[in-house]
């Protein structure tokens, strides 16, 4: 960039910094600014288009269009060149405006008369915030060098805006972070909560986005790339790292050692911003260009970009990771994203999770029902509007959100809080008492759990045992594979704080969404129906049989059930029992003691395990039917994907008779079925499929009481009636039958 072009963009920073400095309101700010811009540019016309909400624009402010449009002018997203230059986080510069495609016309603004037009998106970190546009009579295309001066003024102009320098009445001038906002995601794990936030990772603020010696800033940037570079290089030399994390890091040096990141930088140094300013600047125009590329893996490099531009940020202001601030009361943590490691240190001191990224499957949402934390999934941008201490609300149930809520939102979540928290207590006079309905027909409740922390809702919950305890936690916590006597101590010491109830372990559950970090990861175009669970346990032997043996030698002598997930068909079961004898058989050999009695179950998750030959159903000592993963397989519909997820219903007629169907195989040969997932948990769910037959439930700690308080109150018989008459009237779902029936019990 020639020194001409540089000097005068730092000439315009400089004035734009002196005349933000002056008092006055938020519009008049901005007033100054258009007119300054203008002046500088020598354009006729400079104008600032705001957000007032997600999906529109307001004239906020010009110099050149008529005073009257301003707050009346509004483009929807995408709507004009305008709303072109928001929705792409692109500049377009053009000599003939109404010449280009999606040109509006807007005869309140005046703007007729100008035929040239610049416009430069206003955004921080992938935040939109607005569009700056200049204009001018003239037929002509603004040089490079114009172009990027006034993409540098619209970086000032958003770091400005986050510190609330343009605030004043009406939506596109409101004070950033003290509007409510309402996020709508998805449901991780049930349950809701109310407290305040507490950023995973605190927002890094800006304060001086103009430096008047740009040697000094380029010696500062230069000085922090350095020290970035030396830790992602020692990162790089650990001796624990393996094949495929050395290459993960590898591509994650590549960014910190990339020439033009830093030239780019010394480049927007140069044209007056500062070290920081720099920084924030590059990592939105590195955004703005990988979120339109259509090739997932560069789009997922926007992490990485991210975390070295924080990295940097961080070295720069020296506001660390821990800021110092305290934690607030009824924390809710909100995070891009999260590991079950660092999930696991917060504990139970956390009153909810909210995550912009995660699935129900992934390794926070596992850890999140463990620790019986409302989880909410895809609130996307929360950690850009969110800041410490706000007072947040959750509904993982339906997985929403309200930030910084309304008086009335806050008294309606409360009052269904407390209304929820009134329900709980009458459920734990039914925790002595099996849940048998008037019938006489008793349907046992288990509870799902992962970690030894769940144990103690055995008792408080008043489930009879544990149908599923997941084992891959104490796998995907760690950095490398687990000790076979480690995870026979960890066993042995759930068996214990059982005392005496039964405990099914379900083997190594990973491949899908749950990869674990040291276990090479395979390019899958659907994960969900590759290479997982036992698939991978009798790809990889050394794994599972190291596993059944921490099992065995954790009964001590004792009862034990183990459950292989994933089983599609009798031979890979057939395989999973055998490595199991063969393990039982050496550690006899060995004098070690084994299970006084061993059962060896399988979860049916697949449909095709349900016509497998009687064999199948004769050797397996339990099935229990995996409803999440089952019902995605049935209905084709990913269980990962909002928009099909919830469309399907498992008290469809066609699923019900699956049911039936397995029920029916499992009858033949006296072989015990139980049914495990979320739906297990929800109460209408869980009366038709005891209505079916279905002998036991297996669920969260939290569904033990609603379920059976249900179950208790009605006749079975009289349930399964009303299902066969809504099948017979010919209706797509028994639910609406189910609910007007439940409507005539009386208690």
């Amino acid at each position: 960039m020639p020194e001409r072009s540089e000097s005068e963009s730092r000439k315009l920073l400089r004035r734009l910094r002196d005349s933000l400095a002056l008092s006055g309101a938020g519009q008049d700010r901005l007033d100054r600014i258009t007119a300054l811009i203008a002046d500088s540019m020598r354009t006729e016309v400079c104008s600032i288009y705001l957000f007032r909400d997600a999906e529109t624009l307001e004239l906020s402010a010009t110099q050149g269009l008529k005073p009257e449009a301003v707050h009346k002018t509004r483009l929807k997203l995408g709507e004009g060149l305008v709303g072109r230059v928001a929705r792409t986080a692109t500049p377009i510069n053009t000599g003939n405006a109404p010449s280009e495609r999606g040109f509006r016309f807007m005869p309140e603004t005046g703007e007729e008369v100008f035929s040239s037009f610049l416009g430069v998106p206003i955004q921080r970190v992938g935040e939109k915030l607005g569009v700056l546009v200049v204009q001018s009579r003239d037929e002509r295309e603004y040089s490079d060098d114009e172009v990027y001066a006034l993409e540098v003024v619209a970086m000032v102009l958003a770091e400005m805006a986050e510190l609330g320098a343009f605030t004043g009445e009406g939506e596109a001038l409101s004070a950033k972070h003290t509007q409510p906002v309402l996020f709508r995601g998805g449901c991780g794990q049930e349950g809701a909560a109310e407290g305040h936030v507490w950023l995973h990772e605190a927002r890094v603020v800006v304060t001086n986005p103009v430096a008047d010696d740009p040697e000094r800033e380029l010696d500062r940037i230069r000085a922090a790339v350095a020290q970035l570079r030396v830790s992602v290089d020692d990162l790089m030399s650990a001796s624990t790292l393996d094949k495929e994390q050395r290459q993960v890091l590898e591509a994650y040096r590549l960014f910190a050692h990339s020439r033009g990141w830093l030239r780019r930088m010394e480049e927007d140094i140069m044209a007056g911003l500062s070290a920081e300013a720099a920084v924030q600047k590059e990592q939105s125009a590195a955004r703005a260009r990988l979120e339109q590329v259509p090739d997932a893996y560069l789009r997922d490099r926007l992490h990485d970009l991210d975390d070295l531009s924080h990295r940097l940020l961080r070295i720069l202001t020296g506001q660390g990771r821990d800021t110092g601030a305290a934690m607030p009361e009824n924390p809710v943590l909100v995070a891009r994203n999260i590991g079950p490691a660092e999930l696991l240190e917060y504990g139970r001191k956390l009153r909810g999770v909210v995550l912009e990224e995660g699935s129900v499957g992934s390794h926070a949402a596992i850890v999140a029902r463990a620790l019986a934390i409302p989880l909410v999934i895809h609130a996307e941008r929360i950690t850009t509007e969110a800041l410490n201490g706000d007072h947040i609300m959750l509904d993982g149930d339906a997985g929403v959100v309200h930030l910084r809520p309304e008086a009335t939102v806050a008294a309606a979540f409360r009052d269904k809080m407390a209304m929820m928290a009134k329900a709980q207590e009458r459920y734990a006079s039914l925790r002595n008492l099996p849940a048998q309905s008037k019938c006489g027909t008793v349907t046992g409740i288990l509870m799902n759990a992962g970690l030894m922390a769940d144990l103690p809702s055995l008792d408080s919950s008043g489930a009879e045992g544990v149908g599923l305890f997941r084992t891959e936690l104490q796998f995907l916590i760690r950095n490398q594979m687990p000790k076979r006597d480690e995870l026979a101590r960890l066993y042995a010491r759930v068996m214990d704080a059982a005392r005496g109830h039964r405990v099914i372990f379900r083997t190594l559950d990973i491949g899908s969404d749950k990869v674990l970090p040291y276990l090479k990861p395979h390019d899958e175009p659907n994960p969900a129906m590759g290479w997982r669970a036992i698939r991978v346990g009798l790809d990889k032997p050394g794994v599972l049989r190291m596993q059944l043996q921490a099992l065995i030698r954790a009964a001590a002598g004792r009862d034990l059930c183990i459950m292989f997930p994933f089983v599609s068909e009798h031979h890979e079961f057939m395989m999973a029992r055998s490595h199991l004898l063969r393990e039982l058989h050496r550690e006899r050999s060995l004098g070690h003691p084994v299970p006084t009695n061993i059962s060896v179950g399988t979860m049916l998750e697949t449909p095709s395990l349900a016509y497998a030959p009687r064999a199948f159903f004769e050797m397996t000592d339990f099935v229990s039917i995996g409803g999440n993963d089952l019902k995605q397989f049935f209905f084709a519909a990913d269980r990962e994907n909002e928009r099909v997820r919830r469309r399907y219903d498992v008290l469809n007629v066609s699923f019900l008779s699956f049911l039936e169907h397995v029920i029916a195989r499992c009858a033949e040969t006296g072989t015990p079925l139980s049914f495990c997932g979320e739906d297990a948990g929800r109460p209408i769910e869980a009366l038709c499929f005891a209505a079916l037959g279905i002998r036991s439930l297996s669920m969260r700690p939290a569904s033990v009481g609603p379920v059976k308080a249900l179950l208790r109150r009605v006749d079975l018989s009289d349930a399964r009636a009303v299902i066969e008459m809504a099948r017979a009237s010919g209706a797509e779902t028994v639910r609406p039958a189910i609910l007007e029936w439940l409507a005539t019990q009386v208690d």
